[in-house]
């Protein structure tokens, strides 16, 4: 009776050493969320990310709200009661789901940002000086237009980013009292060269006379893709565009002598990178410090 009892309990040992074993080897599950998947660069750095992430070993999932906020916030919290590991925000302001930043802190869930803002209880953002990227973006147009005449600012300020830029824009422009700023627009996303190109052709419409229009604003390049579209097909391309991201076709038309003269590249990948590294210390219980993270960017003008 003692040797059976005995064996029971050498069993129920192995198994909960096994049961243990399994439960540290089980890989970390990492949920990457945004509602801009649909744009280039942010579908550019989750995939990064996820590449980087299951090197490691982790699983990751990518979710997409379409640009709904509401959704969001609802799908993290799914995330925080399902447990996740850590999640990454892209491209997301977090400020419009602070509450559920907080849940996940308070369930000891990390949140890392990427092309995000930073606020409290989320661990590190990786992102672009987006302050100085809408100086660069601001100098190059002034300058191009001789720091003189009308321009056209296209911005979607719930994005941190953007608003950043923006924010340059917005205190340069008062130096510069020759230079007017007709109007700002916002774009829409999902859809944002279809929005800009719509939104130039009513611009276009109202101010038809050649100089009526010097250059066009754009705080990233989807929105300098579908400006450029519809200046060629009205043939108004002595007006100039420049926009941010080192997006691959901005690039390509900046080659072939479009009306985009300038893009800010960013170096997203840098920022998934940064992302994968911080959160490899974070699950190895080494120190993170707290805050944004910088990836450099380099402004690639026009040759002509």
């Amino acid at each position: 009776m003692k040797k059976s009892l005995g064996v029971r309990l050498l069993v129920a040992l192995v198994s909960v050493l096994l049961l243990s074993s399994m439960a540290l080897a089980a890989p970390k599950q990492v949920s990457i969320i945004t509602p801009y998947l649909s744009s280039v660069t942010t579908n550019q750095m989750a995939d990064a990310m996820k590449a980087g992430m299951e090197a490691n070993g982790w699983r990751v999932t990518i979710i997409d709200t379409k640009g709904d906020f509401a959704e969001l916030a609802s799908r993290m919290e799914d995330l925080v009661s399902a447990k996740t590991d850590a999640i990454v925000l892209v491209s997301t302001d977090p400020n419009m789901v602070e509450a559920q930043i907080e849940g996940a802190a308070q369930a000891g869930i990390p949140v890392f940002g990427c092309d995000s803002g930073f606020i409290e209880g989320m661990v590190i953002n990786a992102t672009s000086d987006n302050y100085a990227m809408g100086v660069q973006l601001t100098n190059f147009i002034f300058e191009a237009i001789g720091y003189e005449g009308k321009i056209i600012a296209l911005t979607h300020r719930p994005h941190p980013g953007v608003i950043r830029r923006s924010h340059a824009l917005d205190d340069l422009l008062p130096q510069y009292p020759n230079i007017t700023l007709i109007t700002e627009q916002h774009v829409e996303v999902p859809g944002p060269i279809e929005s800009s190109r719509q939104i130039m052709e009513n611009l276009l419409l109202s101010n038809p006379q050649v100089g009526s229009i010097d250059a066009v604003w754009c705080a990233w390049d989807e929105p300098a893709i579908g400006v450029a579209q519809a200046l060629q097909v009205a043939g108004r391309e002595e007006i100039i565009v420049a926009g941010v991201d080192g997006n691959s076709q901005a690039v390509e038309m900046i080659k072939a002598g479009s009306p985009i003269k300038a893009t800010v590249a960013q170096n997203f990948e840098g920022m998934a990178e940064i992302v994968v590294s911080e959160m490899a210390k974070y699950f190895a219980g080494e120190p993170v410090e707290l805050g944004d993270k910088y990836a450099p960017a380099t402004l690639i003008v026009s040759e002509q």
